[in-house]
């Protein structure tokens, strides 16, 4: 029989990631920790963080520092830097990764598959053709080809040149 090893995942599938705190707030708490924390970016209303439990490599979303589950409980400006964002998180994943296409997405409230319900977030997920295997559809399991560093590297490096560009 052949194991396929992924210890990172335990701490999402065990519950380990519930808490009273939301991780969104926390990581816009401290600029100094963004490293560790897996921020990329800090625009002037969201922030842009690699997902810890990613589906594909570059996994990352948008989440906004004022914290709120629905668009509705939105600002209108709020609103428009994450889309700003996304579109920048487009051209960073095209270049880091060439994506045949993206997913974007949200989850609003815990029915819709949210896994933080009181805090939006908007997904944005590079795919290829055929990335989705027999892993995913018969096992519940992801192979992913690149660590959290090495995504993280590849697409900080991207915002870092692009607010040194004058």
């Amino acid at each position: 029989m052949d194991y396929l090893w992924s210890p990172w995942r335990y701490a999402y599938v065990s519950g380990a990631t519930h808490r009273d705190v939301c991780i969104f707030c926390e990581m816009a708490s401290d600029p100094a920790q963004d490293r560790e924390r897996l921020v990329l970016h800090r625009g002037r209303l969201n922030l842009i963080v690699l997902n810890r439990f990613p589906y594909t490599s570059g996994h990352v979303m948008i989440a906004p520092y004022q914290h709120v589950a629905t668009l509705a409980d939105l600002g209108v400006e709020t609103l428009s830097e994450m889309m700003t964002l996304a579109r920048a998180l487009e051209a960073a994943l095209r270049e880091a990764y060439r994506p045949d296409g993206y997913n974007l997405g949200m989850n609003l409230g815990r029915s819709a598959g949210a896994g933080i319900a009181n805090h939006l977030h908007l997904h944005v997920l590079p795919r290829w053709n055929g990335d989705v295997n027999f892993m995913t559809s018969i096992s519940d399991t992801r192979v992913l080809p690149e660590d959290l560093d090495t995504s993280y590297e590849k697409l900080a490096g991207f915002f870092r040149q692009a607010a040194a560009a004058p």
